[in-house]
């Protein structure tokens, strides 16, 4: 066995992790209480059947998708899997109340809202229909927040990760959030890429984790195979946020591969401030310009594979992504790493005790 640990010490780690997770294992009806990001043009019914297949809890990132493009993607994963799943919506998508009724007619057990404040028409009506609602908490005060709308369980997520992020580090957040929200099921993101990291979120208070990064680089991930190359090669340094260069023209911070895209960003801005300086643009427009430069970027590098122009959109994770991997061995390998972290640490216990030393 691996370590060297025997059959008991092995049951009695997993009891321990069972324990301190199971609160979320209940809530998301899972093995493991560990939920897939939603990545757009990742995080489709492939990926999600794969995570959930496997114990985790995949959930499909809606992103832009028409009603009728996500009840697609919604028949197409439960034709994958019979284990629960997830819908992640949008909280600014125009057609919001639709994509709601969609998830409803389908029987979709959990909806996250990402993306702004839910309103709270919204979360009763996830609610109404059978649904359970996941929130994004990126401080105390959003937690508590979202609570009192409705919502059944939280994400918070550190600036760690990849995508659209915001200013505090999950090691932060959980130190805040975590002690003081009792009231419902927290999930932890950003960063985390190992099950021992894992496991020291679960002792702080934490219900599980939502992972990304790994996933996006798994084998049954429909990502380019340029893209997750680019991901197996890259170091945590590699994954920086979008930089805003002038603080007229707002710039909402992105994690992700540094890139001829991102580079040239910088000089896009640039040209942008001094075109509106000179009068040649207004301040909307020169905003609509800066903002228009990723248009589309993600899906040229997700699924074509344009890993110079376009955005890969990853976390400080992605040092630890080594090879592309299976889903089962990935859930596999967190595993192990939480459960071999609990066999060392109760053999250290045993040792000082029988050492009688206090």
């Amino acid at each position: 066995m691996p370590g060297g640990f025997g059959e008991a010490d092995r049951a009695a780690a997993r009891m321990h992790l069972d324990a301190l997770w199971a609160r979320g294992r209940a809530f998301l009806g899972t093995e493991l209480a560990i939920l897939g990001g939603a990545m757009s043009w990742v995080s489709e019914h492939r990926l999600v059947s794969a995570i959930s297949n496997a114990g985790g809890f995949g959930v499909i990132a809606c992103g832009a998708m028409s009603p009728e493009l996500l009840e697609r993607e919604i028949a197409a994963t439960q034709a994958m899997t019979a284990k629960p799943f997830g819908v992640n919506l949008i909280t600014m998508h125009p057609q919001l109340d639709e994509l709601i009724g969609v998830c409803t007619r389908a029987g979709v057990g959990h909806v996250v809202l990402a993306g702004g404040v839910p309103s709270g028409a919204a979360v009763r009506t996830i609610k109404d229909g059978g649904a359970k609602v996941v929130g994004f908490a990126p401080a105390l005060v959003m937690a508590k927040r979202l609570i009192k709308l409705g919502a059944d369980a939280l994400v918070i997520e550190g600036s760690e990760a990849g995508g659209h992020i915001g200013p505090v580090s999950l090691t932060v957040l959980a130190q805040e959030v975590l002690p003081n929200i009792r009231d419902v099921p927290v999930f932890v993101a950003g960063g985390l890429g190992r099950g021992d990291s894992i496991l020291a979120m679960l002792e702080m208070g934490a219900a599980g984790a939502q992972l990304g990064t790994r996933f996006a680089a798994s084998a049954e991930s429909i990502a380019h195979e340029r893209f997750k190359q680019a991901f197996v090669r890259a170091a945590a340094r590699d994954a920086l946020p979008s930089v805003q260069l002038d603080e007229r023209f707002p710039v909402i911070p992105v994690r992700g591969l540094v890139n001829d895209g991102t580079r040239r960003f910088m000089v896009h801005q640039a040209e942008t401030v001094r075109r509106f300086q000179a009068g040649e643009l207004t301040r909307e427009a020169a905003q609509l310009e800066i903002e228009h430069f990723w248009a589309g970027s993600l899906r040229r590098a997700v699924i074509d594979g344009d890993i110079e122009g376009g955005s890969v959109m990853a976390g400080q994770s992605v040092g630890m992504v080594t090879r592309v991997q299976p889903i089962p061995e990935i859930l596999d390998e967190l595993l192990e790493q939480a459960l071999q972290s609990l066999m060392l640490r109760n053999a250290m216990t045993r040792t000082v005790a029988a050492s009688g030393t206090h």
